[in-house]
């Protein structure tokens, strides 16, 4: 069986768009503004995760719940933390993304490494991500 074609390939000026977008993402992440973070997505939210007893969770989160988790899992913005990631995006068309990245952050607490998704969506230029997919979480959901 021959799967049909799938994805997208972006032209040079979408990618760029994209990495970009990720670039002013990360800035807020290291500064710790959980409002510009949530600036940039689309509510409601969808996650995905599981949860500590290995069951697959997912849930949906307004800007409120976003904002409150982020702030409470990431601090108040006074501890320094630097994040390096490696994004790998999978375009489905000009205007929606699956991007995998992988990530190393350090905190004074020392250095740790994660595995993400997240789908973005396109509109009117402007990229928000929809779609957050990361182990771990689901205790929260």
């Amino acid at each position: 069986m021959t799967l049909p074609e799938t994805g997208y390939t972006p032209t040079a000026e979408e990618r760029a768009g994209l990495d970009a977008w990720f670039a002013e993402y990360d800035a807020h992440c290291t500064k710790v503004d959980v409002e510009r973070m949530a600036d940039m997505a689309v509510f409601p939210l969808n996650l995905i995760s599981d949860d500590s007893a290995g069951n697959g969770r997912s849930a949906q989160w307004n800007r409120g719940q976003f904002t409150d988790t982020m702030a409470h899992v990431m601090g108040d913005g006074t501890a320094e933390v630097t994040f390096d990631n490696t994004r790998s995006p999978v375009f489905l068309s000009p205007s929606m993304a699956v991007v995998f990245t992988h990530s190393t952050v350090t905190t004074a607490d020392g250095t740790y490494d994660m595995t993400y998704a997240d789908i973005l969506l396109r509109k009117d230029g402007t990229w928000a991500f929809q779609t957050m997919i990361q182990s771990g979480w689901g205790d929260n959901l």
